[in-house]
């Protein structure tokens, strides 16, 4: 029975009924302390209103007596908490002890009886707060002396309504974030540790701790975790056999193109196979991405721009770099290289020249590569960053596009904790922007 409870408790549901019904209890408990609290100081209040009205009586009844039987008529009327008595005499006379309870009565006969002034009404009171002995003068001179037993009228205040409801609604308040921080500290844990997981790092198993449904959640997490890097490793292996499998019967036809006697049929299929390697190669780089086994270290941005400009102007070509001396980054040399070559082959191909920027704006390296082209149109900025898109008025199966270049180095950035954005330039021509965190380079 034990273990049955205790394995219920460890479910969301029954933990969040617990402290909720705990809260229900102690804020109920607290209200009622609040209302009969409340109740109390009413009913002080009633029985000093109750007291002064029977004094008031009292005063008409002694009154309206003749002299002589005055005294018997207040003895007549005594009784419960009143004793009374009739004299020519004020026998209360206000001293120190004079409990303000006892004095409010005053001011409560003074309130029912409008013909008495501040003088005609007396209060005494001795060191027991619950006797008191109350002189109020006759229309004569006379007075009607009281002497009272009774609890002393308490303090006026407000209605104890105001403070159980405002009681119960901060309880309740309270107890709402306490039960929701309570609740989701689990989960909070979890989403933390898997928004600070870099995109190539290793399988890394959540802890299955906590209630019984954040257990199940970081249970089915590692799964998914760990059904995803067998799909990625599977992938791999597929990558690798069909690039093996589609280049072998592509070096097949390049061999047999030599027994084509017809020149210009020759030179056809020889540009037919030239374009399916470029396709095969591009759509296996870019579908490889995240699978890259290089290990990042730290690299001299400078250098791997400045060597494939160089080699951009040894074909002949319009490339132009401005760059500080030295700029490192934390990347793969492979993927970065990938990623600089795509940009400048965009922009030689599609914009007739690249005119590369690299500078540092704090703690990041920003490559800019700028063509002389048309630009883009401003609402396919964001679609020729999609995969196998390709914008007729400037890529053409003639100038070797693909539709992968800009994929590619988009993916390579952001596997380096960076970014790619695309805009047009103000003087004409498409202007790439990559951003990358910079690391200091090492000193000796």
């Amino acid at each position: 029975m034990i273990r049955a409870l205790i394995r219920a408790s460890d479910s969301l549901a029954v933990r969040t009924a617990v402290v909720a019904v705990l809260g229900i209890v102690v804020v109920h408990l607290l209200s009622l302390w609040t209302y009969e609290h409340a109740m109390e100081r009413e009913r002080h209040a009633a029985h000093a209103i109750r007291l002064a009205d029977q004094i008031v009586s009292l005063r008409r009844s002694l009154t309206a007596a003749a002299s002589e039987s005055r005294e018997d008529v207040a003895h007549d009327l005594s009784g419960g908490a009143i004793d009374a008595h009739w004299s020519r005499e004020a026998m209360a006379a206000p001293g120190s002890h004079v409990v303000e309870g006892w004095q409010r009565l005053a001011d409560d006969v003074r309130t029912l009886a409008p013909d008495l002034g501040p003088q005609d009404v007396l209060v005494g009171a001795g060191t027991d707060p619950h006797l008191s002995l109350v002189a109020v003068r006759l229309p004569d001179g006379s007075w009607l002396n009281a002497r009272l037993f009774a609890s002393v009228p308490q303090a006026a205040g407000a209605h104890g309504s105001v403070l159980s409801t405002t009681l119960m609604a901060s309880g309740v308040l309270l107890l709402s974030l306490a039960i929701a921080a309570w609740l989701t500290r689990p989960l909070r844990a979890m989403a933390r540790t898997v928004a600070t997981l870099p995109p190539d790092a290793p399988l890394v198993r959540l802890p299955e701790t906590g209630p019984k449904e954040v257990r199940e959640l970081a249970h089915a997490f590692n799964g998914m975790q760990a059904r995803i890097a067998e799909l990625m490793e599977r992938r791999t292996q597929a990558l690798a056999a069909v690039s093996h499998d589609l280049r072998t019967p592509m070096t097949r036809l390049r061999f047999r193109m030599e027994d084509v006697a017809d020149p210009v049929l020759r030179a056809a299929m020889a540009a037919d196979v030239a374009e399916m390697e470029q396709m095969v190669d591009a759509t296996l780089s870019y579908l490889r991405g995240e699978a890259s086994k290089e290990p990042v270290r730290p690299l001299d941005l400078v250098a791997l721009v400045e060597t494939l400009v160089d080699n951009a102007r040894d074909r002949g070509l319009a490339a132009d770099l401005a760059a500080p001396p030295r700029l490192v980054v934390a990347g793969r040399l492979v993927s970065l290289k990938r990623m600089v070559s795509n940009l400048l082959e965009n922009a030689l191909l599609y914009g007739g020249a690249a005119h590369v920027v690299l500078l540092e704006e704090g703690g990041e390296a920003v490559l800019t590569v700028r063509d002389e082209g048309p630009g883009i149109p401003d609402d396919q900025l964001a679609a020729v960053l999609e995969p196998f898109v390709r914008l007729e008025a400037s890529r053409s199966r003639s100038t070797g596009g693909v539709g992968l270049g800009l994929p590619i180095a988009r993916a390579v950035a952001e596997a380096h904790g960076g970014s790619l954005t695309l805009e047009n330039g103000a003087g004409g021509g498409l202007v790439v922007t990559v951003r990358l965190p910079k690391v200091q380079p090492e000193t000796n």
